[in-house]
């Protein structure tokens, strides 16, 4: 699949991806990708995130492709059951523990438990091995439910621009790669 063949959903976490962070870079690139916008980016709240996730996937013309960070990632995953068949495959960074009570803000929480089967379109998670808000061990028994690939990108903090992921080169490329293998 071609970017041009696919409506590309960037779905950021807690308090939103600023100017510097990785996705609203990619976002400025790639011409077919659009950010899931939400009310509250400080306060989120579960129904509110994935009803506007749901409305955006549902509102797509072409196959959507899900990027998603963080709390981003549980959206993703709580609002499918709301979504129409539409997804082609989703890249999932850096996905929160929302079932551990150490993590915090605690309102993350509100966004668990995960589901553990697997998803319905192909998919990859990216998972740091020194993630302030998840485990590597926890992310990969959660790709492994998922049937999705496990990306290891080492000790790379949360993965934002606070860790030093602004443009992220080696995420576009690990992307680009997982776009060029989806089905159009």
């Amino acid at each position: 699949m071609k970017v041009a063949q696919a409506d590309i959903l960037i779905v950021p976490g807690y308090t939103n991806s600023g100017p510097d962070h990785w996705q609203s870079r990619w976002q400025a690139r790639l011409s077919t990708a659009r950010r899931v916008e939400q009310d509250e980016w400080a306060k989120p709240v579960r129904e509110d995130w994935t009803a506007r996730f749901a409305e955006a996937v549902n509102a797509a013309e072409k196959p959507v492709v899900v990027i998603a960070h963080s709390l981003g990632v549980a959206t993703t995953l709580q609002a499918l059951p709301d979504c129409q068949d539409k997804i082609a495959g989703a890249f999932l960074v850096a996905p929160p523990e929302v079932d551990n009570p150490r993590i915090r803000p605690r309102h993350l929480m509100t966004f668990g438990p995960y589901r553990e089967d697997p998803l319905p379109f192909p998919s990859i998670v990216v998972a740091s091995r020194n993630d302030p808000f998840g485990s590597y061990e926890h992310a990969g028994d959660m790709a492994n439910a998922w049937g999705s690939m496990l990306v290891d990108a080492g000790e790379a903090g949360h993965i934002n621009a606070e860790s030093g992921h602004g443009p992220w080169p080696e995420g576009i490329m690990v992307f680009a790669h997982f776009l060029a293998r989806l089905k159009a």
